[in-house]
């Protein structure tokens, strides 16, 4: 029950980040092949990258079919709801939102069950939450929303961290993911809602 349970939960991540993906690219114009390609991407990129940092081979982003046919099936829903999705104001970063709270706690549990520690954990639910993000942002030639002052990294980490505490303290693991992801997004979305930000390092003036 508890493998199905996290598996759910990261195929849930996995549609609200191929939603995600698939916007973004329609932005950008690309064919149908490209949105399908970037909604992939986006979908299963920070899973790869947990997994192959895990030794986790294959990764299950690509072992296992049920993540590129949750990929394909959010990407054709993207296309086909479009006029609906766009009376969300900001459609992206809602699905992006989502994705990051459902991978913040699977990227957790993960490296839990690999044996890993509490710091390993933690930074690894952060890898799988916004690796995706980043190759979607890299490949669409945009800046990656982890490197701009909004509040990102940081939801994902108290997501995470929630995982890892609630594992720890074995609280009732059917309740944990969902608390963890519920709080990585409400993060998030205040942050966006309320313009939080990290404090901008300025360097001084040079002279020229």
């Amino acid at each position: 029950m508890e493998h199905n349970l996290f598996v759910l939960v990261d195929l849930l991540g996995t549609f609200a980040f191929a939603v995600s993906g698939a916007l973004a690219a329609e932005q950008r114009r690309l064919d149908l092949f490209g949105v399908l390609a970037i909604s992939y991407l986006t979908a299963c990129g920070g899973g790869v990258i947990r997994d192959l940092c895990l030794g986790a081979l294959p990764p299950v982003g690509i072992s296992d079919w049920r993540y590129l046919a949750t990929s394909a099936l959010a990407a054709g829903l993207a296309i086909w709801a479009r006029p609906i999705i766009d009376h969300l104001k900001h459609p992206i970063v809602f699905f992006d939102s989502l994705g990051l709270g459902f991978f913040a706690v699977i990227g957790a549990h993960k490296a839990l069950q690999f044996g890993h520690n509490v710091e390993v954990a933690i930074l690894l639910g952060m890898v799988t939450a916004v690796g995706g993000g980043v190759v979607r942002d890299v490949v669409l030639n945009r800046v990656p929303i982890i490197l701009e002052k909004e509040i990102y990294a940081i939801a994902a980490l108290v997501g995470a961290a929630i995982q890892v505490l609630g594992q720890l303290m074995d609280w009732k693991f059917a309740l944990t993911p969902w608390f963890g992801a519920l709080t990585c997004f409400g993060l998030r979305a205040l942050a966006v809602r309320y313009s939080w930000s990290l404090p901008v390092v300025r360097g001084r003036d040079v002279a020229q």
